[in-house]
């Protein structure tokens, strides 16, 4: 009963630290100009499971490109190419 706690904390597994990677334009970078309402497998990457356009600060797309990404997905929709709800998208 007379043991010592040692201040120093051991895991079994090392405690990974989470480094943020910093958010850019995937357009900007890439040099996309137009953003293609036919593509329906490039829009995708821009909607989660249920089908709702993700925002901004989830993405990291600029102002303008998401607007066109906003546009081209609604588009693809009204014409049957994107779901306007789903259950499990991905």
């Amino acid at each position: 009963m007379a043991q010592q706690q040692s201040s120093e904390i051991r895991y079994l597994n090392p405690v990974t630290v989470e480094v943020k990677k910093k958010k850019y334009c995937r357009f900007k970078k890439l040099g996309i100009k137009y953003v293609d309402y036919k593509d329906p497998e490039f829009l995708k990457k821009f909607l989660n499971e249920q089908g709702k356009i993700l925002p901004r600060r989830l993405t990291g797309t600029s102002q303008k490109f998401q607007k066109k990404v906003a546009q081209a997905v609604k588009r693809a929709r009204h014409l049957a190419l994107l779901p306007f709800v789903t259950d499990m998208m991905k």
